[in-house]
């Protein structure tokens, strides 16, 4: 599961509040804070969604985009901006799968590692050759949820307030998407005790 280092789930950050307002203002060099505190994880759950880096990046740009152009009436609640970045990630990537289903990829990105063993290596492609697929077959709704809980680790009271539902609705979500991943993953030969992320 990658790390998200610049994270700040579980409640509103007044940081984030104060920068939000200070760019509402025109500060160029608060919403670059901003960016660079939140577009990693941005682009990770655009990615998980879209299985496209380029199209991840468009989505992430138009994200802060609205947030520059809205920043002058913004207002935290919820999971304040971490919540209200990823809800608008994740309708913006909604809106794309809608127009147009991506096409599967059999490249994943690089992952920098300490060298394991050659064995180790492909059992490792291969676990996360079948998490892509898996997930590319999950309707967006589902891979949404478990990109933003399992992925980026995010509490279901933040990951909810990023999908726009209540808590409740969300824990029934994501246990039907944790279910048909389960038997996706069967169906490839693999067990979610395969998978590192789920517990």
């Amino acid at each position: 599961m990658a790390q998200n280092d610049d994270r700040r789930a579980g409640c509103p950050s007044d940081d984030d509040t104060r920068l939000v307002a200070l760019a509402g203002k025109g500060s160029v060099d608060a919403f670059t804070i901003i960016v660079e505190r939140h577009s990693s994880a941005l682009y990770r759950v655009a990615y998980r969604m879209l299985g496209d880096g380029a199209e991840a990046e468009d989505v992430v740009q138009e994200c802060f985009a609205r947030l520059w152009t809205q920043a002058a009436n913004w207002s935290a609640r919820g999971a304040g901006l971490v919540g209200w970045l990823h809800r608008v990630t994740m309708n913006l990537c909604l809106d794309r799968l809608r127009k147009s289903r991506p096409s599967f990829c059999d490249t994943l990105p690089e992952v920098h590692d300490a060298a394991p063993l050659a064995d180790r290596r492909i059992e490792g492609y291969e676990a996360r050759l079948a998490i892509e697929r898996a997930l590319d077959a999950l309707p967006p709704h589902y891979r949404a949820a478990l990109a933003l809980s399992y992925f980026e680790g995010f509490p279901n009271s933040v990951a909810c307030d990023a999908m726009d539902m209540n808590l409740k609705a969300f824990e029934s979500l994501l246990v039907r998407a944790r279910r048909q991943l389960r038997g996706l993953l069967e169906s490839s030969e693999f067990s979610l005790a395969d998978v590192e992320f789920m517990p």
